[in-house]
């Protein structure tokens, strides 16, 4: 197999930013949609993302694991690996989504006990979470299939589906919220209707571009029977990257049930600067899925010079338009948190956490950008080991001891250290080629297959 010319970074991060801008508009609609409904809405809303981010780390563990070994087979020109690594992809969708779905129906009570969800949104938020279980095991689908696109490069194609299913979703999102003529709409749960139609819409549009782009059309079986020999490779990338994820997860929904401690307010204002930071982040994390995608097929074809070089590049590009779109977010905050609420309260608390949010921003690209890169050379057990102890002790115990005495603010400046501490970290470890001997191991792995 003749493998193509490498595009420039811009070139695949441009619509990989695309993907996560209009991911996250949706997101943003439909928060501001239920801000007009109220306060606890929105704050449900928001909690109920947080928990589903944090169950999609099962999702994780094969989207990351796929993109980094897909990417490496095909820098190595092992075609029919790629073909039967993408096919196995499926099955074990199919039972990591059934997980979810379960965790979702049935743990949801628990969870939100667990998070200390104020009482006032309990009967809003619990039936609203089971509803999102079904759109949830189609989400799973989606991001694997989407991660297989991509990593073939064919990340215009990816962007045209997430074009499609967000716009979808936000068309329906409004009249089933907000209702047509004389029906009134189901408000909250209009969303998560909305969801899982979207979703639909996206597998259906991602099983036409696999056959049309990749000649790859699963069969029956392709969906439930679980490959072990062929998934090793890739949960050995996933399993340890989606830990991490996990103890993040963690640690993080510590400081969710920090916030929600401080009242529906607080939830709100948490829920509404999380949302808009949402946007500062976007160019990082493209430059940073760009870059794993890149540094895998540069490893699997041992041009490990360029690697190096690739990832300077995207992390200086990263690390100047995080700390720009974050300093022009934190200036404009007193108009943009107008968008969700008219309580002046809620904005001067929000104006005061986007100033913190600058540092958050600028060492969350070390993260994103290096960490993936890490990833992509098969150095995938020092980003977990790396970040345990920060998690636990300063964005878990801090946050929660910082929100105690600090209120928000002192949760989002727990934030920002977990940040640096881990970006410095991961930084260290990839200038002084502690990266090298992993991505020769994964070179050979590649050759021997």
């Amino acid at each position: 197999m003749h493998l193509p010319e490498r595009p420039r970074l811009n070139a695949v991060a441009g619509p990989i930013f695309g993907e996560f801008l209009l991911g996250y508009t949706v997101v943003i609609a439909g928060l501001w949609l239920a801000s007009h409904t109220s306060d606890g809405a929105a704050g449900s809303l928001g909690l109920a993302n947080q928990v589903l981010e944090s169950l999609y780390v099962v999702f994780r563990v094969l989207a990351i694991g796929m993109g980094v070994v897909i990417t490496q087979l095909l820098g190595g020109q092992q075609k029919e690996l790629v073909r039967r690594t993408a096919l196995a992809g499926l099955g074990a969708c199919t039972w990591a989504g059934l997980l979810v779905v379960a965790v979702l129906v049935l743990g949801n009570d628990a969870i939100l006990d667990l998070l200390n969800a104020p009482d006032e949104i309990l009967p809003l938020i619990s039936p609203y979470i089971q509803l999102l279980a079904p759109a949830a095991l189609l989400d799973g689908y989606n991001l694997t299939m989407a991660a297989i696109l991509r990593a073939h490069l064919h990340v215009r194609d990816s962007l045209k589906v997430m074009v499609v299913m967000h716009c979808s979703h936000l068309a329906l999102a409004v009249p089933l919220m907000l209702g047509v003529g004389p029906w009134e709409g189901l408000g909250l749960y209009g969303f998560a209707v909305a969801l899982l139609v979207s979703r639909a819409i996206g597998l259906t549009l991602h099983l036409i571009l696999w056959r049309k782009r990749m000649d790859l059309v699963p069969t029956a079986r392709a969906w439930w029977v679980l490959q072990p020999r062929v998934l090793a490779p890739v949960l050995r990338i996933g399993v340890p990257g989606a830990s991490a994820e996990l103890g993040y997860r963690i640690a993080f929904m510590v400081s969710l049930s920090g916030a929600a401690r401080l009242g529906v307010v607080a939830l709100a204002t948490h829920a509404y600067t999380l949302q808009l930071l949402r946007y500062v982040l976007l160019i990082s994390l493209a430059i940073g899925w760009a870059c794993e995608i890149m540094v895998g097929r540069l490893v699997g074809a041992g041009q490990f010079n360029q690697a190096h070089t690739l990832v300077r590049k995207g992390l200086r590009n990263g690390f100047v338009a995080s700390g720009s779109m974050a300093v022009l977010a934190a200036l404009a905050s007193p108009w943009l948190m107008r968008i969700f609420t008219k309580d002046p309260h809620v904005i001067h608390a929000a104006h005061a956490l986007l100033w913190i949010a600058v540092a958050l921003e600028t060492g969350r690209a070390f993260n994103l950008i290096v960490t993936g890169a890490l990833r992509a050379t098969g150095d995938v057990i020092y980003p977990v080991a790396a970040s345990l102890g920060s998690f636990a002790l300063v964005l878990g115990v801090g946050s929660y001891v910082m929100g105690r005495n600090f209120g928000l603010p002192g949760i989002f400046i727990a934030y920002a250290a977990d940040e640096w501490v881990r970006g410095l970290l991961m930084w260290a470890r990839w200038h002084w080629h502690g990266w090298l001997p992993h991505a020769r191991s994964s070179q050979r792995r590649v050759r021997r297959r």
